[in-house]
């Protein structure tokens, strides 16, 4: 029997796909470029089932590393392979999950048990941010954009609901992978977009480093 949550929709049990400074977040939409062959396997069967695939990243280093207790679920949105056989899809967020237990199998690729419990609010969308300051925020951006050598669609940004701007940086900033799970484990979208604006102004003060939006 297959054990489901969220209404039924998504199961417990699903490939677990570690990957090191890329977090996926309810609502969020993940670019992936799928190589490595336990990968690939793992799509196709993602794509034979329910599409689902956990993201989260490994805190530990080797073939099989320790990975962060809390990951985010995504369903695969799209899906195209390119002449060289290789996959590239969109995640497209649902909830976070705490990992419970990893799936004994003959897959090449990880399967893990989770636990909702902790994150029934990721369903309960539109958040709202009554105190949010979006041009102030846009503003930091913009310092944060110049000290790090970075271009974007200003246009795009001020016409963004504030989930979506908050969530969209957060995935695609180049923060380092400590800071990255900050802003996933972050409770609430107002934690979140406190924690981002603490991450760019230190990044301003020690001037951007050498990141690139990815």
């Amino acid at each position: 029997m297959v054990e489901t949550c969220l209404s039924g929709s998504i199961p417990t049990r699903f490939p677990l796909f570690p990957l090191s400074g890329a977090i996926l977040l309810p609502g969020g939409n993940l670019p992936l470029n799928i190589f490595e062959p336990r990968y690939l396997e793992m799509t196709r069967d993602a794509m034979r089932t329910d599409r689902v695939i956990g993201m989260v990243q490994p805190c530990g280093g080797g073939d099989r590393p320790e990975v962060y207790p809390i990951g985010c679920v995504g369903r695969i949105a799209s899906f195209a392979e390119t002449e060289d056989g290789r996959y590239l899809i969109v995640l497209s967020g649902i909830s976070r999950f705490r990992v419970r237990d990893e799936v004994e199998g003959f897959t090449p690729y990880r399967r893990i048990k989770v636990d909702w419990s902790d994150f029934g609010p990721d369903l309960e969308r539109p958040c709202a941010l009554p105190d949010f300051d979006k041009d102030a925020f846009l503003d930091l951006l913009r310092q944060y954009f110049e000290v790090a050598k970075l271009s974007s669609d200003w246009d795009s940004m001020r016409e963004a609901d504030p989930e979506m701007l908050i969530n969209s940086l957060a995935m695609m900033c180049p923060f380092a992978v400590e800071e990255k799970q900050a802003l996933l484990e972050a409770p609430c979208l107002s934690d979140r977009a406190e924690t981002l604006t603490a991450l760019l102004r230190f990044a301003i003060a020690s001037g951007g480093g050498e990141s690139q939006v990815q």
